[in-house]
This record gives C-alpha cells, sequence and structure tokens, in this order.
C-alpha cells in the first residue's frame, strides 16, 4: 500500500495582542478628603452651628475665631470666604480626573465637550432651582455657585488641553478682564467700582434679574472665578503626572499667589473683596486653596495616613447631591423639623439654649452624613 500522504492544515497567523491600556491612576484619597470638609463645612452652616455659635459667643474672646465662619462684611478675608473658591477649585481638579478617564475610554473631544455641556447645563439648572421657590413666589437668580460653576467648567474644560503657560494667560486675561469692567465702564450710579451697590456687577445684576442683591454678591463673579477652575484642572494634571515635586510645585505656586493678592490689597491697588471676586481675592484665595491641597496630598497620598477620614470622604463622594439636600430640602423643611423634636425635648428636660442651638445643628448634620452613608453603601453616587 501506498504511504499515507499527510493531511495539510493551513497555519493561523498569530493573534497581535491588543495595545496595553495606560494604567488607570490610583484614586486620591486627598481629593475626596478635601472635597469632603468643605461640604461637611458647608452642611454644619446649613444645620445653623455656625449662626449659632457666632451669636452665642458675642462679647466673649471666642466671637474672634466663630466670626471666621461668616463671610467679611466687604472689604477683608476671613476663612469662610475661602470655602466657595475651595468648591470651584476642586471641581476643576475633578474635571481633570474626569477627562482623563474619558481619554482612556476612547471618548473624542466631540463626546466629551457634549458631556461638559450637558453637565454645564445641569449645574446652571440646579442653581437657579435653589435660588428659585421663595415665600412669595418664584425667583430667578444667578447667584448660587452651582450656577457660577456651569460657567466656569465649561470654560476649563474648553481650554482644557492647551499649554500651561495659555491657560495660565487666559487666568491672567480674566482677571485683567474683571479690573477693565469695573474701573472704565462709566455708567452713572454704577461707577465706583469697589462700593457696594454701586459697582459694575451690581448695573449688570440689574439688567440680568432686575434686582440688586442686598448682600452685595454679583452674576458676573463667574468671570474671576473661573481662574479657581482652570487652575484646579491644572492642580488635577499635575497629580496626574509623573512629577516627582508635586507637593513643592503646589506650595510654591501658593506662596507666590499669597504674595501677590495680599500685595495688591497692600498697595492700595485693589481691595480683598469676596461679594465682587476682585482679583486680589481671587489670586490671594487661590494661594489658600493650594497650599490646602498640598497639605492634603502630602499628609494623605504620600504619608499615607487615611485612617479616620470617613466622616469626610463619604460626604465628599456625593457633593452634589447632599448641597443640594441641605440647600433645598434641608433649609426649606429639613432643618426646621429636627429642630422642633430636639428643642421641644431639651427644653422639658431645662438644656440651655447655646447647647440645644448645638445638639439640634449636629442632630441635622448627623441624618444627613447618615444619608450620604446609606447612599454609599448601597454605591449610588449622584453625578451631572
Amino acid at each position: 500500500m501506498p504511504p499515507t500522504q499527510p493531511t495539510p492544515t493551513t497555519s493561523t497567523p498569530p493573534v497581535q495582542p491588543s495595545p496595553p491600556a495606560s494604567p488607570r491612576p490610583p484614586r486620591l484619597l486627598s481629593l475626596d478628603f478635601m472635597r469632603g470638609l468643605i461640604m461637611v463645612l458647608l452642611a454644619l452652616e446649613a444645620a445653623g452651628l455656625w449662626e449659632h455659635l457666632q451669636k452665642e459667643s458675642e462679647n466673649t474672646a471666642l466671637h474672634g475665631l466663630f466670626i471666621q465662619f461668616a463671610h467679611h462684611p466687604w472689604h477683608g478675608l476671613r476663612a469662610w470666604d475661602l470655602v466657595q473658591p475651595a468648591f470651584m477649585f476642586m471641581a476643576g481638579a475633578a474635571m481633570a480626573f474626569s477627562l482623563h478617564r474619558q481619554q482612556r475610554q476612547g471618548y473624542t473631544w466631540n463626546q466629551s465637550f457634549r458631556k461638559a455641556l450637558k453637565r454645564s447645563g445641569w449645574l446652571f439648572f440646579w442653581g437657579v432651582l435653589d435660588y428659585a421657590v421663595r415665600s412669595n413666589g418664584l425667583s430667578f437668580e444667578l447667584w448660587d455657585v452651582l450656577t457660577q460653576l456651569s460657567f466656569t467648567s465649561l470654560l476649563a474644560f474648553l481650554i482644557f488641553r492647551w499649554s500651561i503657560p495659555a491657560q495660565i494667560a487666559t487666568c491672567a486675561a480674566l482677571l485683567l478682564l474683571t479690573e477693565i469692567l469695573y474701573r472704565f465702564t462709566h455708567i452713572p450710579g454704577f461707577d465706583q467700582p469697589f462700593t457696594d451697590q454701586h459697582n459694575f456687577g451690581n448695573y449688570v445684576d440689574l439688567l440680568l434679574m432686575n434686582k440688586i442683591n442686598k448682600g452685595g454678591w454679583v452674576a458676573i463673579n463667574c468671570i474671576p472665578t473661573a481662574v479657581h477652575t482652570i487652575a484646579g484642572a491644572l492642580a488635577g494634571k499635575l497629580l496626574l503626572g509623573p512629577s516627582p515635586k508635586k507637593v513643592r510645585l503646589l506650595g510654591l505656586s501658593g506662596i507666590a499667589c499669597l504674595v501677590l493678592g495680599y500685595a495688591i490689597d497692600a498697595a492700595g491697588i485693589t481691595p480683598i473683596i469676596k461679594r465682587i471676586a476682585t482679583s486680589s481675592f481671587t489670586i490671594a484665595s487661590l494661594g489658600w486653596c493650594l497650599l490646602v491641597l498640598a497639605a492634603c496630598y502630602w499628609w494623605i497620598d504620600i504619608r499615607n495616613h487615611r485612617r479616620r477620614l470617613e466622616l469626610f470622604t463619604i460626604i465628599g463622594m456625593n457633593s452634589l447631591f447632599i448641597y443640594l439636600f441641605f440647600e433645598i430640602v434641608g433649609d426649606r423643611w429639613f432643618t426646621g423639623y429636627v429642630g422642633a423634636v430636639t428643642n421641644g425635648l431639651m427644653t422639658i428636660a431645662h438644656i440651655p439654649v447655646i447647647i440645644k442651638g448645638i445638639v439640634t445643628a449636629l442632630c441635622v448634620f448627623g441624618l444627613e452624613w447618615g444619608l450620604c452613608y446609606f447612599l454609599y453603601k448601597k454605591k449610588i453616587f449622584f453625578k451631572v
């Protein structure tokens, strides 16, 4: 018999391995902590703690401390004036991480832009809604931080891929534009750049809303405070990058901003006024934000001190939800209801007024934190 011929086989080309995905950056707990710290401070304010402590500490040595938890009436800077800048700064840092994640997932610029535009629209909607319902009817106001953030976050996105010098130049241009608008728009009755109720920002509010904020806040604060969000995005890029000198760069940048901001104020060029976000205020408050982020990053992510941070990180993971909750639900219903129960019980027990106010505020905050903890355990995170 003839020998059996071997059956021909068809060779298949080897499968080419797909290119490895870029490693996902580790989650920085310092960012969650700093965002959570901001929300804890705001939640305690909404619960009435700071106002109660300020009132009860009048004519005491502690009043100087507790007054730091209230905005400065005009020219000057208190600790509480740094909360909104930090809020917008951290939104920029979070954007950097979000856009990095989108890039890893293959998003095009147009896809990311649509997401950013949608997010901006929702922020504007929630910001307007926060002030819309009043006891005397509906109101249209543009002073809420979310309304401001809807503009600053979109602008920060649009220039996110620019070079660092170009983004810094944009920040300088925004501050210069603010100076020009306040100093050189000579509108009768609104031609005093740094005088409450008589500045250009008040005039714009009349045009947009037909009203002026009695506290001196103005809608065009979104122009200078865009610097906070852009700087936050730059800081987020730095933390994502390979540089071994992140803390040093953040710290030196913060010190430089502090020196420049306070020097402009001390020289009598532009006063530090939070309510109209003057250039000196914007620069000085940015300096504090950079230094706090540097300290948090060094302590938590470099030195690895991560214990007992849950109080802040859990509420920070649902910052948008809890902000809207205590601003809309809490301020109009929740806080008053809880206060009626706790104050009623403590009145029966003859608890002093100062203790009643503190206990009530902490009970309100505890219930709000518990709600965030429930959402955290269920892995429910509200984002726009």
